[in-house]
């Protein structure tokens, strides 16, 4: 039986855990308007461009799923389990983009040109996804909310997959991918693309599978520290003595 004291922790935890979430939500905000800013120096920019790539796309998200998990956690005693699979899923997202900026960066290394990243990238693609796994595994540890299920590794598709179609049919109409690895071009082939393709769908389906597991294992490592002992009694609150045995 979880005593008032534990409640009373546990309460403060979850709060702390809302206003931690709403945090992260705005510093995501300032990196968008700040990365959004950065690139209108650009001599060929192009809002739709901008808006097209799938960082940008995901650190929306991710705005908007922290804002109603801070809300859940500031006003509810636990998250409702849909929205468990939608952080967990935003998550995966924003370590994707992250990876994938890395590798874009390191490769420019290698191809003699160069590829800045302002403040605005470091935030988007490093800073905020290191807050948002852990704002993610905080709600694993405190085990409030219910287990992630292991249908998110299948969910976790369905946003890429439209996203690469949409990214495919607009690029070969009007000529521009927000990756090098979508573009035939700078690849050989179709089949080139093909394999990037796969190879990052299979790092999505690879990081929501370890993210689940992690999250379920913590979730009941936290559930049996509260459980009591193999043949402990219950704590029970005194009950006042009868008058007459008070005499």
């Amino acid at each position: 039986m979880v005593g008032p004291a534990n409640s009373t922790r546990g309460a403060e935890a979850r709060r702390a855990l809302g206003v931690f979430r709403l945090l992260v939500a705005v510093l995501e905000i300032v990196a968008i308007v700040g990365n959004f800013q950065y690139v209108l120096g650009f001599r060929f920019f192009a809002t739709a461009n901008f808006f097209s790539y799938f960082t940008v796309q995901s650190a929306f998200a991710a705005v908007v799923t922290l804002g109603i998990a801070g809300w859940f956690a500031l006003r509810r005693p636990r998250d409702p389990a849909w929205l468990g699979v939608l952080r967990t899923m935003v998550t995966v997202y924003l370590l994707v983009s992250g990876i994938v900026f890395a590798v874009i960066v390191a490769q420019a290394s290698t191809r003699d040109y160069r590829v800045d990243v302002p403040w605005s990238d470091t935030l988007l693609h490093f800073v905020v996804p290191a807050l948002a796994v852990a704002a993610w595994s905080t709600d694993a540890v405190l085990a409030v909310s219910p287990r992630v299920p292991w249908s998110t590794v299948g969910w976790v598709l369905v946003y890429p997959s439209l996203w690469l179609v949409y990214t495919l049919v607009r690029g070969a109409d009007v000529g521009w991918y927000p990756y090098f690895f979508l573009d035939e071009a700078q690849v050989g082939s179709a089949l080139g693309v093909a394999f990037y393709c796969l190879l990052v769908l299979a790092i999505f389906v690879s990081l929501t599978a370890g993210l689940v597991s992690i999250n379920r294992l913590l979730w009941r490592r936290a559930q049996a520290n509260r459980a009591p002992l193999p043949g402990t009694p219950h704590r029970r609150e005194p009950r006042a003595e009868s008058p007459v045995l008070q005499r």
